[in-house]
Formats: C-alpha cells, sequence, structure tokens
C-alpha cells in the first residue's frame, strides 16, 4: 500500500487523493505532519516580488483609485 496523504480538518482526516480501499475498510496509522510544499511557480513568483523595479512614476498610490467602479 501507498502512501496516503490527508488533510484533518473538523475532526476529520480527508485524503488528498484517490484512495484504493473499499469503503468502511478500518485502518491503522500514525499521522506524521507535513511541512507544506510550495509549487516551482510560487517560488518564482516569490523570487520575482523580492526585487524592486523602477518603473520611472514616482507616485503610484496617485492612480490607484482610477479603475475602481
Amino acid at each position: 500500500m501507498k502512501t496516503i496523504q490527508a488533510v484533518y480538518k473538523d475532526g476529520v482526516f480527508r485524503p488528498i487523493g484517490q484512495v484504493a480501499l473499499p469503503e468502511k475498510t478500518t485502518v491503522e496509522f500514525e499521522p506524521r505532519v507535513l511541512e507544506p510544499q510550495q509549487s516551482d511557480a510560487m517560488l518564482e513568483a516569490f523570487e520575482i516580488l523580492s526585487h524592486s523595479y523602477d518603473t520611472g512614476i514616482s507616485d503610484l498610490a496617485a492612480r490607484h483609485n482610477e479603475h475602481q467602479p
């Protein structure tokens, strides 16, 4: 049997993916907390956001409400 990842919420462990077990099967497990992993896209976004860029506009906040309804 492969490892099954689950999320604990409202007192219930819910599998993240498909589980190949018949309904109402009794199982035994020892929970192990996993560190959240970030996708490559998120890591790339954080890398971009960690830099500052000169837009040539001295006060971007001045146009903040321009596109608001």
